[in-house]
């Protein structure tokens, strides 16, 4: 059998990157280099710049069959800020069709577009085109469905919306040009259940696959080394924004002292969060972890908690979890329900009187957090692996190879 030509073109790729999003794609393509595909990544350094504080880091090898093209321009942050409100690839935008059309690829596979070329980059390249929705960019200025910076979206008030997020306003989303580049996609990709049924509600009209991500796998065997803390303790992990909800969880660690709260992340909320934090001693924040500390903490903690108050994609820091066999006490909000009753690795909550009581069974039931931690897993191992997602991700290309319409493709065959 033949394998395929990919190009993942995305906005932020390792290092060069701040969410899951990018961690996603650099799986994906190492994912397919390993099953004898080749693959080519075009992403936006100066996009990372543009937001990025600090000195920018050195880039990772990559396996051979893995090419990186990472553009850069003189003029830094003016490139994607003008992809932003055109629309369009600017600056990048001769060389992003130059490598499309030469390199005769199979499968076009969009990820985030929004700073690399927005929707005018929808349109380079030949070859079947899948665009995966990482967030909720196709019907969301914002990206996030948080209105006004500070609740859910429920509606649409997106020029106000834009004001309190100090975005400016895209002018080309009045203009149709969204939809008529959308026209060039022959798969979309959501990364939940909930995700899809979201764009749907806010007026996306087409047909989405719902595709998970997922995680290389590692042994659950024992856990690495002692106890990272020397109490009992609840972990929470991600990006410290007012989204993700620890708002309301702090201040429970006041009338809870039997464990503590340990808090690894950073994010523009830190400063707010830890002055919150300042009079409560069961409350630690240990920055970003490496991967092998972060997972001594996560395979000790009672539990893992995922307070998002925002609708999210997916819930990536839930199947962390699950891979180390810590059950997870996660909002009842978002993606997160279907996530956690696939395979009943964890506890949910809605408010905070819930999360307490989810709190104290998993601390005082040592039996049930060993079987929630069993299923967590086996709910792992069955549905978010390397092993369990790429074939499905294969199985839909070859599908799509010969059903999309159009544009011509070379004739192949998908080496799973």
């Amino acid at each position: 059998m033949k394998p395929l030509r990919f190009a993942m073109v995305t906005t932020f790729y390792p290092p060069h990157n701040f969410g899951g999003d990018g961690i996603a794609v650099q799986r994906l393509s190492r994912a397919l280099v390993r099953r004898g595909h080749r693959v080519t990544v075009l992403h936006d350094v100066d996009a990372y710049n543009l937001l990025h504080q600090g000195e920018e880091p050195a880039p990772t090898a990559e396996p051979p069959g893995l090419e990186v093209h990472r553009l850069h321009s003189p003029l830094n942050g003016l490139s994607p800020l003008l992809n932003h409100q055109l629309g369009t690839p600017v600056l990048h935008g001769p060389r992003i069709r130059r490598i499309l059309r030469q390199g005769a690829f199979d499968v076009i596979h969009f990820h985030n577009v929004s700073l690399i070329g927005g929707p005018g980059i929808l349109s380079a390249g030949r070859g079947l085109k899948v665009y995966e929705a990482h967030e909720h960019w196709l019907v969301c200025p914002s990206h996030v469905l948080w209105r006004h910076n500070r609740e859910p979206c429920t509606g649409r008030q997106c020029l106000r919306c834009l004001l309190h997020h100090r975005r400016p306003p895209q002018l080309w989303r009045y203009t149709g040009k969204l939809d008529r580049r959308l026209r060039q996609i022959d798969v979309f990709i959501s990364k939940s259940e909930f995700s899809r049924r979201k764009h749907a509600e806010f007026g996306f009209p087409g047909e989405m696959k719902v595709l998970p991500y997922f995680l290389p796998d590692t042994e659950a065997g024992e856990p690495i080394g002692p106890p990272p803390h020397d109490r009992p303790y609840f972990l929470f992990v991600g990006r410290l924004e007012r989204i993700k909800g620890l708002d309301d969880v702090i201040p429970l660690f006041r009338r809870y002292p039997d464990a503590d709260l340990l808090i690894a992340g950073d994010g523009t909320h830190g400063a707010t969060l830890r002055k919150a934090a300042a009079d409560i001693p069961g409350v630690k924040f240990l920055g970003r972890l490496s991967g092998e500390a972060l997972r001594r903490y996560t395979t000790h903690a009672r539990a893992a908690i995922v307070p998002s108050v925002g609708f999210e994609t997916f819930g990536i820091v839930i199947i962390e979890a699950f891979r180390h066999g810590t059950p997870v006490i996660a909002r009842r909000i978002g993606p997160f329900p279907e996530i956690v009753e696939c395979c009943g690795g964890g506890l949910l909550f809605g408010n905070v009187e819930e999360l307490e009581a989810a709190m104290r069974r998993l601390q005082q039931d040592d039996s049930l957090r060993a079987e929630l931690g069993r299923r967590a897993r086996r709910g792992f191992l069955e549905n978010w692996t390397e092993d369990a997602v790429v074939p499905r991700y294969l199985e839909l290309v070859q599908q799509s190879v010969h059903k999309a319409p159009g544009r011509p493709r070379r004739r192949t065959q998908v080496v799973t």
